[in-house]
């Protein structure tokens, strides 16, 4: 007869001990789980923008040295759904319905329907257009411009002139609104019109066909056949997690729930938190953990398809790393020369897409992990981002919430420096490591250009793309 050894006392309260230990540790986590921060990059900017990295400690700038140029690249407000995007969730509406009738003609219980589903129709529905700047998105770049300005104010100190402070944005409607929001708050207070006093100021953009500077992954055909023939091998990736999830909610609320269903409400719950301030609907119905790997999925496809997961979706972005390049370049000859104030360039600001600002922040190098850097510059693939509970560094949500942005500030520093010039990297208006530059977020201009830029140049943009040189390019346009 086999005999089974009863776990003692002891053993047993430690036991029971660490269970507590462990549930309390859980529901801590639950409550303390915010779903405003795990909304990838359909994040509002207010949610996130102070989320940063506590292990790095920022450069105290040193004594004398004082900003001379800034070069900012933002994308978007928050904005509205497209019109495919509405279409979608009406079609999850009338499913919805469908399945609330089986489950009336089932028997089920009613306490497994969660109340807001008896009468739920698409807060867009009947809308004939979607995508604009939504009122949240014009109130992130409006007092965007103003804390720029308040924190920079040695840099917005001349009168106005399109070409010391150029303004640029692509041709999409929700980017050029931005960047009218941002110069409202930047240029606040030193006009003549209206009770505010606010100026009239220019914003220009390039031809959708020709914008190789801010929109360099819709010129690019060689990037444009990799997206389409990767598409599917994300979807796959994702799939098992759909999957899982589809099969909890539909034990949990006895519903026939498809993985399309999931997908669109993952998608209401980012809406309605992001333009609606609800979180105790569609976001209600996943718990914590199933929030957290929707997140992951979503972040895998940002990573994947727009940042480290492939060299070309950066490198092609080598026009507006040229860009940012001459901009330093001729402060520094500003500089240099004496020239007369008023005279020169001190800011370039640029509004676009989360397509530009996740292949910026790669080639900076933000958001890496140990020795990735040198494996970039080597054009080797990177890991795909750890999958939770693991903790990682890419996050939608921080890398390219909305209006998320990274600036670059170009410093004047004393003679007695180790260095004449340097530039600091601000990541949402936060200093940010540069692991190309040591890790620090203060680099020597040289050492900037040489570590962290120099070996994207050599990438040429009509190579990597296959651009057609003999189609003829359309002039700027002037918004």
């Amino acid at each position: 007869m086999l005999l089974t050894r009863l776990p003692d006392k002891m053993t047993l309260a430690a036991a029971v001990l660490l269970l507590l230990l462990t549930l309390v540790s859980n529901s801590r986590a639950d409550r303390d789980f915010d779903v405003r921060h795990r909304l990838s990059t359909v994040t509002r900017y207010s949610a996130v923008k102070d989320i940063v990295d506590n292990s790095f400690q920022p450069t105290d700038i040193p004594v004398g040295c004082t900003p001379i140029h800034l070069n900012l690249v933002a994308r978007h407000g928050t904005r509205s759904p497209t019109k495919k995007r509405m279409r979608e969730l009406e079609k999850l509406a009338s499913h919805i319905k469908e399945l609330l009738k089986d489950a009336k003609e089932k028997n089920l219980s009613p306490q497994k329907v969660p109340a807001w589903l008896l009468k739920w129709e698409s807060p867009w529905k009947g809308k004939l257009r979607g995508g604009e700047l939504d009122t949240k998105g014009e109130e992130e770049l409006y007092q965007l411009g103003i804390r720029v300005r308040e924190r920079f104010p040695d840099l917005f100190n001349e009168e106005y002139h399109p070409d010391v402070y150029p303004i640029k944005t692509t041709q999409v409607p929700w980017a050029s609104t931005s960047a009218v929001a941002f110069g409202m708050g930047l240029f606040s207070g030193n006009g003549s019109l209206g009770l505010a006093r606010h100026r009239a100021f220019a914003v220009t953009s390039e031809s959708r066909a020709s914008d190789i500077t801010l929109r360099f992954f819709d010129c690019c055909q060689t990037y444009k056949d990799f997206r389409k023939s990767h598409e599917p091998a994300v979807v796959k990736l994702k799939e098992p997690i759909i999957a899982e999830i589809t099969s909890a909610l539909a034990k949990r609320y006895e519903f026939n729930f498809t993985r399309q269903d999931i997908s669109s409400l993952w998608f209401l719950c980012k809406q309605e938190t992001t333009l609606l301030d609800i979180t105790d609907q569609a976001c209600s119905l996943f718990s914590p953990t199933e929030v957290a790997l929707l997140e992951w999925t979503d972040d895998l496809e940002v990573f994947m398809l727009k940042g480290y997961g492939k060299s070309l979706n950066y490198r092609m972005g080598v026009p507006l790393l040229k860009d940012v390049i001459q901009s330093m370049d001729q402060a520094l000859k500003a500089k240099e020369d004496n020239q007369a104030p008023g005279s020169y360039e001190k800011a370039r600001l640029r509004f676009a897409h989360a397509e530009t600002v996740v292949p910026f922040s790669c080639l900076l190098g933000l958001f890496l992990e140990g020795s990735d850097f040198q494996r970039i510059q080597k054009e080797e693939p990177l890991d795909f981002p750890p999958k939770p509970p693991k903790n990682r560094s890419w996050r939608g949500s921080i890398v390219a919430p909305f209006a998320g942005n990274n600036m670059l500030v170009l410093y004047s520093c004393p003679a007695n420096s180790s260095s004449k010039y340097f530039v600091r990297a601000l990541h949402n208006e936060h200093p940010i490591a540069m692991p190309g530059c040591g890790g620090t977020d203060f680099c020597p201009f040289e050492v900037f250009k040489e570590s962290i830029l120099s070996p994207h140049l050599k990438h040429d943009y009509n190579t990597l793309c296959q651009v057609n040189l003999d189609q003829p390019k359309q002039k700027p346009e002037t918004m």
